[in-house]
Order: structure tokens, then sequence, then C-alpha cells
């Protein structure tokens, strides 16, 4: 796959001089569920690669929420980020024809699935979802995939009530993202919440990638304090995606960018991709059409 961008990419260098002509910047939207400044570190190497390779202003933005995201890229106000699939799904349904998949994080076992992670603290007494009912449960943002829309669907299918408050939970509400539901929880403001992980490697470091070990790293908790009560099928990973508007070279070697990302820097892709991953692997719309109908269902 990387030989067949790598080759898109010889096809296109030509053009690479008129490109400054094409496009005054490149803007670059990071997704919420951690805070700001460190969304923005982490992703300052893509920057600064991006910009090199472009020859254009390039620039970072961290909108609070998902929505911002999704509507800088319907705005045509973002060119490339990394969405969920829910995210993805929403942007799609919007406007089929505002943006494009092109690339997928793959897990070091060579796969694209992650899971929605329902979790507490050890402390708390509670192990498993029975345990949560009365209390207060925490989601993250309504458009993430891990965060709101696969455990609004299958949770309910657990305990047989709906996700309204008072039903099943005391309390169901918004933390506002991944990091903030983390946080929530280990300081006890919630009795429990979901966020992303792959699944893979221990629950000690937060598995390889994901929410939480990107909390681990940035030393939020002590996975050791809590406990996994509730796990998802299977998610497909969200792509990166790019707006379908801009000029075919710019796609192409933006794509290459990213998809050689993990050979060309691994701590730079370290900090994009979350945690210990494999590569950013082509992908396409098809991925993801499952979670278009899901997202479709919610919204009727």
């Amino acid at each position: 796959m990387k030989n067949l961008i790598a080759a898109l990419v010889a096809t296109t260098a030509m053009a690479a001089p008129a490109m400054a002509q094409e496009i005054s910047e490149f803007r670059i939207g990071i997704l919420g569920g951690e805070n700001a400044q460190d969304r923005m570190s982490k992703n300052e190497c893509l920057r600064e690669y991006t910009e090199e390779l472009l020859g254009v202003p390039t620039k970072l933005f961290a909108p609070a929420d998902y929505n911002g995201v999704i509507q800088g890229l319907l705005g045509g106000t973002i060119d490339v980020a990394w969405l969920g699939a829910s995210g993805y799904a929403k942007t799609y349904l919007s406007d089929p024809e505002a943006v494009e998949p092109v690339l997928v994080k793959v897990n070091t076992d060579g796969g694209y699935g992650y899971y929605s992670v329902g979790f507490a603290r050890k402390d708390s007494g509670i192990a498993s979802l029975d345990d949560m009912k009365g209390k207060a449960f925490g989601f993250g943002d309504p458009n993430s995939t891990s965060g709101y829309l696969i455990p609004s669907i299958e949770i309910p299918q657990a305990t047989g009530a709906t996700m309204d408050s008072g039903d099943y939970f005391g309390e169901v509400k918004f933390t506002g993202g991944h990091e903030q539901t983390i946080v929530a929880v280990n300081n006890s403001d919630v009795d429990g919440g979901v966020t992303w992980a792959d699944g893979l490697g221990d629950w000690e470091d937060g598995y390889q990638s994901g929410a939480l070990r990107r909390a681990v790293d940035a030393g939020l908790v002590d996975m050791n304090d809590l406990v996994e009560i509730w796990k998802s099928a299977p998610i497909p990973e969200g792509p990166v995606v790019l707006r379908k508007a801009l000029p075919e070279d710019v796609k192409v070697q933006v794509t290459e960018l990213w998809n050689t990302l993990d050979e060309k820097d691994r701590e730079c892709f370290y900090g994009v991709a979350a945690g210990e991953a494999k590569s950013f692997d082509p992908i396409t719309h098809e991925a993801y059409e499952v979670i278009i109908e899901a997202r479709k269902l919610k919204s009727n």
C-alpha cells in the first residue's frame, strides 16, 4: 500500500512547485478529547512536516468539541482531520461531497478495530454494569463513536433500560470529552464512564493506544486505581479525512506524509496516533457504512 501511495506521489511531484499558487495555507483539525495545549503539542511535529512538504503556512485547529472539527470540514476551514467513525458518519450525512476517507490507524496486531471501554474506580466497589444501577454515568462527546454512539446502543441492550437519567443510571451526563470522562471518574465526580482503547497490551498501561494510554502518559491517572466494567463489540477505527475540494496533488502528498509518518518519525507518530500503533494505512468509505447506518438510526 505504501509503495502505491509513493508511486502516486511521484506522478504528482512535477506539480509541487505550483502548489503554493493553488492553496495559500493548509489547516489541520484535531478532535477534542484532551486539553487543547496537549493536543497542539502532540501534533506540532505533523504541522511542521506538512508546512515543509506543501510550502505554505500550516495551522493546527483544536476546537473545544468534536462538532467544531466537523463544521470546519463542512465549511472548508479545515483541510484534514483524523475523525472518529461517528464523526465521519455525521460529516458524510451532512454533505457526502465534503470529505473523503484516505487512511486509518492500524494497531500493532494489524487490525484497525478498537473498543468503547466502561470503567470505574476500583475502590468504589463497582465491578460491572449491574453495580452501576442508580449511579452517575459519564459520556464524552455527543459526536464520539466510543464516547457516546456505540455505548448508547449497546449498553441499553445489556441493561434492558434506556440511557435517560433516572431509568437505569441515576444520572447520565456529558463530560465534554475522553480526558474529561477519565478525570471525572478518577476524581469520583461520576461513578463510571466510557472512553476508547485498542484493547491490546495491559490494562495497567492504559492498553497500547487510546485515551486511557494518553491519560497514563500525561500522569493523570494510575490504572491500578481503575477497573474495567464493560467493553463494546469491536468498532472500526475512524478515518483520516481530506477535504474533497483540495487539489489532487495536495491530497496525494498529505496522504503520503501520514502514511509514512511511522517510518519518518516514530516519536511524532506516537503522539499523533495516541500511543503504540503500527501505521496509518489506506481505507475507503465502505468500511464505515455500518456506523453511518447506526448514526442514521440514532437520529430518527
